[in-house]
């Protein structure tokens, strides 16, 4: 997984290798069918009660033509009037509904069983779409990497030693490229970001989903657990009380923007003072030590029950 530690100083090598999850085949439930060529020798017979014959009686006319009863006839007419009503109806129903986008009619789709997730391929609710937020340090918009855009200045801020030691991403362009890339083109449950203060690129953050992450593996993870890991870039913008003051909008955005979201967690590593400390100014509490396969962390959790108190 990789590091959350919210300062400078922050984070330990990432882990990267995210496995994905597929659904298994259903196996069918229907046995096989009997043997076409068996024979049988069983017969039922049936007596048919004499209104039902007489409606389906033949009546001969002078020419010697045959017609079903007039019973039947009728019967026949009727349903076939009221079939040709149904589909209509149906017709007009799926022309004029709004179900495909096409129709001005009022017919409305029936809304999916609550049981399904409409888009389950959007696994963070777009993070692109989260738009600015004010801060008391202004306006901060998180802006999903563009490799050939943001690839120098993250490459620049993984090369400074401060960083580094945590960090682990230290390297040739390409390295950390690859870092990115690999959460570019997966499945949408990790998005690099950079954080733009009013307009201006000052920190990197990855939001991802800490519940399909490795990390979900060491704690008792919650269903669409978000987590944030957070560096402050330029060497300006550090010892300003930023990095508290940013993780608390975005820890408050994520809760906004996503619903279903209960928790807002991340993981510094436990060595690493001033990032737990800036979490503890971002409303997040100390939840426990634990031992992940790079590092001894501290889970930081920011509770959406707690938030208007912490």
């Amino acid at each position: 997984m990789p590091p959350t530690d919210a300062s400078a100083n922050a984070g330990t090598t990432p882990v990267t290798d995210i496995g994905t999850t597929s659904p298994s085949a259903h196996e069918s439930r229907i046995g096989p069918a009997a043997d076409a060529g068996a024979d049988s020798e069983d017969t039922l017979d049936l007596h048919l009660p004499d209104e039902f014959v007489a409606l389906f009686a033949e009546d001969t006319g002078a020419d010697g033509s045959r017609t079903l009863g007039a019973t039947a006839t009728a019967t026949a007419t009727a349903t076939a009037t009221a079939g040709q009503a149904s589909a209509s109806a149906t017709s007009a129903a799926t022309v004029e509904g709004t179900g495909t986008g096409t129709g001005t009619g009022t017919c409305a789709p029936e809304p999916p069983p609550a049981s399904i997730t409409p888009y389950p391929e959007d696994l963070l609710g777009d993070v692109a779409d989260w738009g600015p937020v004010s801060t008391p340090a202004g306006a901060l918009h998180l802006v999903p990497v563009r490799i050939e855009r943001d690839l120098p200045i993250i490459s620049r801020w993984m090369n400074d030693p401060a960083v580094t030691a945590f960090w682990g991403l230290a390297g040739p362009e390409n390295a950390i490229e690859e870092h990115l890339r690999s959460q570019l083109v997966g499945d949408g449950r990790s998005v690099p970001c950079m954080g733009l203060l009013e307009g201006t690129p000052m920190s990197y953050w990855e939001i991802y989903r800490a519940d399909l992450d490795p990390l979900a593996r060491h704690y008792p993870a919650r269903p669409h657990d978000t987590g944030v890991h957070l560096l402050i870039g330029g060497m300006g913008d550090r010892g300003r009380g930023l990095g508290g003051t940013l993780l608390r909008a975005v820890a408050d955005l994520a809760l906004d923007k996503r619903p279903a979201c209960a928790r807002v967690v991340a993981e510094p590593d436990i060595r690493n003072t001033p990032s737990v400390a800036v979490f503890l100014t971002a409303g997040f509490r100390f939840s426990a030590e634990i031992d992940l396969p790079a590092k001894r962390a501290v889970l930081m959790i920011r509770d959406r029950s707690l938030r208007h108190l912490l």
